[in-house]
């Protein structure tokens, strides 16, 4: 290691906004779980992914991508909207993104389930952010508790979601969708509800 490798680390600021986190799930058969007589956290009922390609960092303007990945999500888990009680937005905070996503979770989603998102408390960690945002909401799931969308001041009244603000919320939660929406209009929607 070059001398003083250790005091540059620590004094390594990260730009406003990004985080550095880790998440890992372990997925397994559920009669393997039942061999072992272990209760899982939470079912991964269905999945989906979309690539619209619109742009290398900007969402498609009506998020037809991310719409499409969340409606093939429910089909995939046999699930219909109003199934849904929690979703774990992206909510990469920038205007456009936070926008197309809103305008998503609410077409689909019209019975609006309550919705969070973690990165005003976490930062965004790029690659890491879908699976610590799945890890998150599988957490809720388990608990009942949907953590608070942290440092939002105010939501755009254009926003028709049920977002959790200032406290966390205590809920029984059956199913949840946790949305990812990458670079290259890449969209994954995981699926996940009680055992």
């Amino acid at each position: 290691m070059p001398p003083g490798w250790h005091r540059t680390c620590r004094r390594r600021r990260l730009p406003r906004g990004r985080g550095e986190a880790a998440a890992v799930l372990i997925l397994e058969r559920a009669e393997h779980a039942a061999a072992r007589s272990h209760t899982p956290r939470a079912l991964l009922a269905g999945c989906a992914s979309t690539t619209d390609a619109h742009h290398p960092t900007a969402p498609h303007p009506d998020g037809r991508g991310l719409k499409q990945a969340m409606r093939a999500a429910l089909a995939d888990a046999a699930l219909i909207p109003r199934n849904v009680d929690h979703v774990n937005a992206h909510g990469s905070s920038t205007v456009l993104n936070d926008a197309v996503e809103a305008q998503a979770i609410s077409t689909v989603l019209p019975d609006g389930p309550f919705g969070t998102s973690t990165k005003g408390a976490l930062g965004h960690s790029l690659g890491a952010t879908g699976a610590v945002d799945a890890a998150l909401t599988v957490l809720s799931l388990q608990h009942g508790l949907i953590p608070p969308t942290a440092n939002l001041e105010s939501l755009d009244p254009a926003f028709d979601l049920n977002l959790v603000v200032k406290v966390a919320a205590n809920e029984h939660l059956g199913v949840a969708l946790s949305n990812s929406v990458g670079f290259g209009g890449h969209n994954v929607v995981l699926a996940f509800r009680t055992p």
